[in-house]
C-alpha cells in the first residue's frame, strides 16, 4: 500500500492582496499549475495571480485534508492571516523553499497515477 500525503495550502498574489485556499496531493505540481495559469480568467487563482505559496499543512488522510480546506475556506480573511502568521509572520513566499526550480521553466503537467 502506498503512503499518501495531502496538503491544504494558501497562496496569494505578488502584492499579497488576495488569498486562495486549496487542497492537493502534490503541492509542488499544484503550485506549478497555479503559476502556469496566471492571468487566465477561467480559474480564481489564475484570474488573481495566486501562485505564491504562503502557508500549507500536511495530512495523511484525504478526508482530514478536505475537512480542513472547507473549514479554512469558511473563515474570514483576518482569521486566515492569523493562521498564516503563526508560522510565517512576514508572509514570505515559500515556493522556492519547497521546490527545486522556481519559477518553473516548462509546462509540466501531472503524471497519471497507476
Amino acid at each position: 500500500m502506498r503512503d499518501h500525503s495531502y496538503y491544504v495550502y494558501i497562496t496569494t498574489n505578488p502584492d499579497r492582496k488576495v488569498l486562495y485556499t486549496g487542497m492537493t496531493n502534490d503541492i509542488t505540481q499544484r503550485i506549478t499549475e497555479h503559476y502556469l495559469n496566471r492571468g487566465k480568467l477561467k480559474t480564481f487563482a489564475g484570474r488573481y495571480y495566486c501562485y505564491q505559496l504562503i502557508y500549507f499543512e500536511e495530512f495523511q488522510w484525504v478526508q482530514d485534508a478536505q475537512a480542513r480546506e472547507k473549514q479554512i475556506k469558511g473563515w474570514t480573511r483576518k482569521k486566515k492571516l492569523d493562521l498564516i502568521k503563526q508560522n510565517n509572520p512576514n508572509l514570505n513566499f515559500l515556493n522556492s523553499s519547497i521546490m527545486d526550480n522556481w519559477p518553473p521553466k516548462d509546462g509540466s503537467i501531472r503524471e497519471p497515477i497507476d
